[in-house]
């Protein structure tokens, strides 16, 4: 009894604490970078982990946290050093591991590995990622048999591929690369084997070829060619089917949750049997079942625990059948019920759980551990306490920080979960951007965000303009997340919001803005038409939207973009056609789109023959007959009508339309539109209105004629219904009140003698309300206001039989005058040569005396700080809107005094100014220099002349001069650059280098870095120096010398060439020549028809007892031994784009190239990869 006693007070206190927890909640780094956070596992590899060979090994490892973590691996449950392995590095600010292969043999790094991410608050681990490299081995050779069997019986192949990893993709072919047909007869099952129900007399064949593709090596297997015999002397027999998988009468087979259930039967028999699937312990899931391999497999997909059972399959011929039954058992490895456990940030003195929920088949086991470790064996803390898969934290306190692991296991996997509490003690903060502005089309719902921080979690409340009651309730929607909806926008809603966050730490604020627009209506739209081929036609699409949205206008046919023929123009509000075709027939749709809405509209056309058949004229309806009123109550009548005549074209709908005989005669409105079916209409009236009706009717060519008027229909007056709308108060002078309203229009006024109501107090306690009444006018002017005060205003709408409904209450001002107080307590912050940040104290709103519109900044230049520029008076003017206390003067001229003063306005007018201040910008970067040209030029020097610049901006400190040449390409050459004083005005330059161009750069600097440069480009006159050179040199007696010398050498070798061509000697290649007297042994140019030159270089002689033919290359023996000419050898490897890999293991040469030559017109198994990948 005391346990029972001990149990319930413990469940009763966990109930409390539940309904007391914190919300799983993580800090926001992004944008609350200074907040600590405990680890998190951001990104890791997957448990199972099959790497490629022959790439680099990758092991993602990913965490975040603050301060950011350090990592450390474990592999096969020991710590893994990575600085003693010089093949293993780890990314920077990262975990990964990357495992550099080529120096290193990829089998020595598979295992089991697991990351620990870790700050000073905890330690996050990764799950256990097992780490093997995928395998294509390559298939055993054996000596295969023909099979040589009796037509009509049954038969299997056998495959047995490679055991890879992932295992192999099997698919049968021919010796052509041509995928072997297959059928209810002749099909592949499961484990690759094929399998003939009864073999026929086509079936012999000698290339059944048995393929293995291996996807993550991108490599295909070839099995040795199998040869079948089918012999037709004393065939088999007529039978009933018998099973050749699975055997026996009855097996069982168990399958994995989310997995895919894959149940075979392939039977043999003559004729060939049909096979059939049912489930006998309920239906098949139809949805998630597909039969596969001409009905011989069942699959189901995403098991579930509601497929296990028995499955029936059933051959069957027109000699009998045979069944056989498959017991499934699903098992489930772990999966989350409510998905994994969420962080907690949690407050010192909260209480918090962590939930770790999972199932499976059989039941998981629950293991927590803390930083990594068993949970067990880490120190005891009284304000924790493990409840199987639960851990309750009580009353939790700074320092409690950790990082908690809940393993769930079972016999079929298991399933690794991180997640931290995070005790912190921190203010609310509000996330969303302040001042934003939302924006929404009227009638529409609108979410504005507050997405806040804090811990405790902060509560969020909302308010309007000002803080006087909570928004929540009637229109207002407010979620836990902090957003506020208003489900259905008015103009009411628009203004100020103000978002306010608070816990035991204090509160925050944030202000947003929502604007209302109107709906954007296409208001005139063109109904569907008939138009004559040839002819012209025009849609219109008229718009009505918010005039502070931009709306673009699309045009469709068919749902399709226009056609590209200039018979089509578009214009912003209408579409034209010219010279309609058939083709031009369908529905034509504009769609005006903004940023907030869209509408759109359709008509459709329809093209006919310009002399239709009389049969077949379409036409407008006929006016609908014989109105009749009926069911006649004060605010509603009911119409009834008789339609006309449809002309061939059924009626779409009724228009119903009334005339007010007593306010409006003569102007008809359109009331209520009705299906072209009915031929009753229940109208809604107004009172005071002297109804008469009438009918028309449209179908797809058009609007009928109307009808003829129904009898009148007199409604009785009666009071307003409505009051004005657009009730405003503002003042034109300072001292009155100005109430204006939108009027009642005549059908709104329910009878006669409208008037209006108008009353107005000042909003403070203890006032009372003056009334006045106004006729025939939207406006009445409170003579004798105070200055800018709050009033309280209501407008009633009133006539000669009774008052409208109560009032809402509008708020308005009095009219505004000049401010009479200027900002005080003005200060300047100089940030760099060009802007300033000024600070002042807000003006106290009573001395604004009207809405402020913001502060204005009045500023001049006085003067430069360099000492010859002159004052400057010129005032400038920067306004900063809005209730700011701070702004920003940028722009400015650097090493300038400025003066300055501020002011507060308001719809008026400005306030007095601030007392007038002073500041200095900071020296900032020269002007360039004022001029720059070039003196006295020379062949090897010239001198450089400038003037300093304009703009000083501060003390020149000196100039920089840069240089380099430029050739006749306009390329520039190297790059001089000297430092220059301050003082200096030119330089002359010396030693140049003889080009003929030069381009120079100079630039000013003060203490704030060097200004932009002024360039220069110079072509210096160097004709004259170079004539004079050639002159000297060409008069010299040397010179003339030499070219004598030179003159007489080319002639005595001219002679000495000549005699020897006459002598005609003979030499060892004019031997050679005449022993080979065989032209086709004298190989000639191809130019002039001249035999070439002998060469006796031994390097260029065929080997000994090789043969070369006449394109050089050496064709290889007939002797030569290849893998690829027997059809078979270990390299003979297909890539996946059909060419074989490992062949010669990669090397190419001269003989390849001449064996493809001879080969050509063999078939080549190389080129017939192309027509294998079609079926892979």
């Amino acid at each position: 009894m005391r346990m029972m006693m001990e149990m319930s007070l413990e469940a009763a206190l966990l109930l409390v604490i539940l309904g007391h927890l914190a919300s799983a909640l993580e800090v926001p780094l992004d944008l609350l970078p200074g907040l600590p956070q405990p680890p998190t596992i951001t990104h890791q590899s997957p448990k199972d982990y099959i790497v490629d060979p022959r790439e680099n090994i990758i092991i993602h490892c990913d965490a975040k946290g603050k301060p950011h973590p350090s990592f450390s691996w474990t592999r096969n449950g020991t710590y893994l050093d990575v600085d003693q392995d010089p093949s293993v590095t780890t990314r920077p600010h990262s975990g990964t591991l990357v495992v550099d292969i080529s120096g290193a043999r990829p089998e020595n790094y598979e295992g089991v590995f697991q990351c620990t991410a870790r700050n000073k608050y905890g330690s996050a681990v990764s799950n256990n990622i097992v780490v093997r490299q995928s395998k294509s081995p390559l298939w055993s050779k054996e000596k295969i048999k023909p099979f040589e069997v009796r037509e009509g019986v049954s038969l299997v192949l056998p495959c047995r591929p490679p055991a890879g990893l992932p295992p192999p993709i099997i698919f049968w072919m021919d010796n052509n690369f041509h995928k072997l047909p297959q059928s209810q007869r002749v099909s592949q099952s499961l484990n690759g084997d094929l399998y003939f129900s009864n073999i026929r007399q086509e079936d012999s064949r000698n290339d059944y070829i048995c393929y293995a593709r291996f996807t993550n090596t991108q490599t295909i297997q070839q099995k040795q060619p199998i040869t079948v015999r089918v012999v037709n002397h004393a065939p088999a027999d007529e039978r009933r089917p018998s099973f050749l998988i699975p055997s026996g009468l009855s097996s069982s087979m168990t399958v994995l949750r989310g997995h895919v259930l894959e149940m075979e039967c392939i039977a043999e028999g003559l004729p060939t049997p049909e096979i059939s699937w049912t489930k006998l312990s309920g239906d098949l899931p139809s949805r998630r079942t597909s039969f596969l391999h001409f009905n011989k497999t069942l699959q189901i997909v995403n098991v579930s625990e509601s497929d296990a059972g028995d499955y029936r399959c059933t051959a069957r011929n027109q000699h009998g059948f045979a069944h056989h039954t498959i017991s499934v058992a699903v098992k489930a490895a772990p999966y989350w019920i409510s998905g994994p456990p969420k962080n907690l940030v949690l407050a010192p003195g909260e209480n918090g759980v962590l939930t770790c929920r999972a199932s499976g088949t059989p039941k998981p086991s629950v293991i927590w551990l803390m930083n990594g470790d068993l949970i067990e064996n880490s120190p005891k803390d009284i304000s924790r306490n493990v409840e199987d898969d639960t851990i309750i934290f009580y009353d939790v306190q700074i320092g409690s920080s950790a990082v908690y692991q809940c393993n769930i296991s079972n016999p079929y996997g298991y399933l690794l979960s991180n997640a931290f509490v995070n005790v912190l003690s921190e203010p609310p903060r509000v996330l969303t951007p302040a001042n934003k502005l939302y924006q929404v089309i009227e009638n529409r719902p609108v979410l504005m965000d507050c997405s806040s921080f804090g811990s405790p979690i902060p509560k969020i409340k909302w308010f309007k303009d000002s803080r006087s009651s909570t928004l929540d309730g009637d229109s207002y929607i407010l979620h836990d997340n902090g957003t506020l909806e208003i489900q259905v926008a008015q103009a009411q809603h628009k203004g100020k919001y103000i978002c306010v966050a608070s816990n035991m730490l204090g509160i925050y604020e944030n202000h947003v803005y929502l604007e209302t627009r109107e709906p954007t209506r296409i208001i005139n739209q063109s109904d569907d038409m008939v138009v004559q081929r040839g002819r012209s036609v025009v849609f219109e699409c008229k718009v009505k939207h918010d005039k502070d949205l931009m709306p673009t206008m699309t045009w469709l046919k068919d749902n399709e973009e226009m056609p590209e023929d200039e018979r089509f123009v578009v214009e912003f509000d209408s579409l034209s056609i010219t010279d309609v075709s058939e083709r031009d027939a369908g529905v034509y749709t504009c769609i005006v789109n903004t940023t907030l809405d869209h509408d759109s509209a359709t008509a459709k056309l329809t093209v006919v023959e310009s002399t239709p058949a009389p049969a077949v004229i379409h036409g407008r309806p006929d006016a609908p007959t014989d109105l009749e009123l009926t069911d006649q109550k004060k605010r509603s009548v009911q119409l009834t009508w008789i339609p006309g005549e449809e002309h061939y074209s059924p009626i779409q709908e009724f228009v119903i339309q009334y005339e007010d005989s007593l306010l409006h005669p003569g102007h008809w409105h359109d009331l209520a539109r009705v299906p072209g079916t009915k031929t009753t209409a229940h109208l809604k009236l107004s009172p005071y209105v002297h109804y008469t009706f009438r009918v028309l009717a449209r179908n797809a060519v058009g609007l009928s004629m109307p009808s003829s008027p129904s009898r009148m229909y007199k409604t009785d007056p009666a009071a307003p219904d409505q009051n004005p709308k657009g009730v405003r108060g503002s003042g034109t002078e300072h001292n009155n009140l100005v109430i204006t309203w939108e009027p009642l229009t005549g059908l709104q006024s329910n009878g006669q003698g409208l008037r209006y109501k108008v009353s107005w107090r000042r909003k403070r306690p203890g006032s009372d309300w003056t009334t006045v009444t106004v006729a025939n006018n939207s406006k009445f002017i409170v003579s004798g206001t105070p200055i800018f005060s709050p009033y309280e205003i209501k407008v009633q709408a009133v006539n000669d039989h009774g008052e409208g409904p109560e009032p809402a209450v509008a708020l308005g001002y009095s009219g505004e005058d000049l401010p009479v107080a200027a900002p005080t307590n003005v200060q300047v912050s100089v940030r760099n040569s060009t802007w300033v940040k000024l600070h002042w104290d807000p003006v106290p709103l009573h001395s604004i005396r009207g809405h402020i519109q913001g502060y204005k900044v009045y500023y001049w230049r006085k003067h430069s700080l360099h000492k010859h520029n002159p004052d400057h008076t010129e005032k400038r003017i920067l306004t900063f809107s809005g209730n700011h206390s701070h702004g920003m003067l940028p722009g400015l001229h650097p090493f300038s005094q400025y003066l300055f003063n501020v002011r507060v306005f308001n719809k008026k007018g400005d306030g007095p100014p601030s007392t007038m201040q002073q500041f200095e910008t900071n020296e900032g970067e020269p002007g360039p220099p004022a001029s720059l040209f070039v003196t006295n030029p020379s062949l090897d020097s010239l001198t450089l002349e400038w003037s300093p610049p304009r703009e000083h901006n501060g003390h020149i400190t000196g100039y920089n001069l840069k240089y380099q040449p430029v050739n006749n390409s306009n390329e520039l050459g190297p790059e001089e650059e000297l430092a220059l004083a301050a003082n200096e005005t030119s330089v002359t330059l010396q030693n140049l280098k003889y080009s003929p161009r030069y381009k120079f750069y100079l630039n000013a600097r003060t203490s704030a870095g060097a200004g932009p440069a002024i360039s220069q480009e110079v072509v210096i006159m160097l004709d004259e120096a170079v004539t004079s050179r050639q002159v000297d040199i060409a008069t010299q007696g040397w010179f003339i010398g030499l070219m004598c010398a030179i003159a007489l050498l080319i002639l005595i070798l001219l002679i000495i060439c000549f005699i020897q061509r006459n002598k005609g000697g003979k030499y060892p290649v004019k031997e050679k020549e005449d022993a080979h007297t065989d032209p086709e042994f004298q190989p000639m140019k191809d130019d002039d028809c001249t035999f070439v030159e002998y060469s006796d270089n031994e390097d260029h002689k065929p080997l000994k007892g090789s043969r070369t033919p006449s394109n050089g290359t050496v064709k290889r023996d007939d002797s030569d031994d290849s893998l690829v000419d027997y059809g078979e050898g270990g390299d003979g490897q297909f890539n996946e784009d059909g060419s074989f890999i490992g062949q010669y293991s990669g090397k190419s040469s001269s003989r390849d190239i001449a064996e493809a030559h001879e080969s050509s017109g063999a078939p080549s198994p190389i080129n017939a990869m192309n027509s294998l990948n079609s079926f892979v």
